[in-house]
């Protein structure tokens, strides 16, 4: 049980069927510590079309 920011309980097990917190994979991968030293440098997000330029083909 946890509570949302308006003091509401919300039954979290209700809704996780199958105990994970993420979506599955589609595969895709990535050059994860040369993206994050990329963020460092520009000081924001990278856009979908700056992120392919790490993915591993």
């Amino acid at each position: 049980m946890a509570n949302n920011k308006y003091g509401e309980v919300i039954n979290l097990e209700k809704y996780a069927n199958d105990g994970r917190l993420t979506e599955p994979s589609d595969g895709t991968r990535f050059e994860w510590r040369k993206m994050i030293d990329e963020v460092k440098k520009l000081g924001r997000p990278l856009t979908e079309k700056e992120s392919e330029k790490f993915r591993i083909k």
